[in-house]
């Protein structure tokens, strides 16, 4: 899932034998996106982020890195984390 410039993306490609355990992906930007999975022991959210490279203005970096801090304080204590 990329901008609709299609530069400065995320995606995101699932195993068919995965496909029946994800639970949802979520967009957050077009540099972040949380996919999350159901396994036998609990839910598992998995990060994927294109953080901005050294050309880009440091208000486009600092909103990314706000994204990503933001996203992974509303995962509960419990959850599962992968980056």
């Amino acid at each position: 899932m990329g901008g609709e410039e299609r530069s400065d993306g995320v995606w995101i490609f699932v195993a068919e034998k995965w496909v029946d355990i994800v639970v949802s992906v979520e967009r957050h930007g077009i540099r972040v996106l949380n996919l999350r999975m159901v396994l036998d022991n609990g839910l598992l959210n998995v990060l994927m982020v294109n953080a901005p490279y050294s050309g880009k203005q440091d208000e486009e970096k600092e909103s990314f890195w706000n994204d990503v801090f933001h996203l992974v304080s509303c995962i509960p204590r419990n959850g599962c984390l992968s980056w």
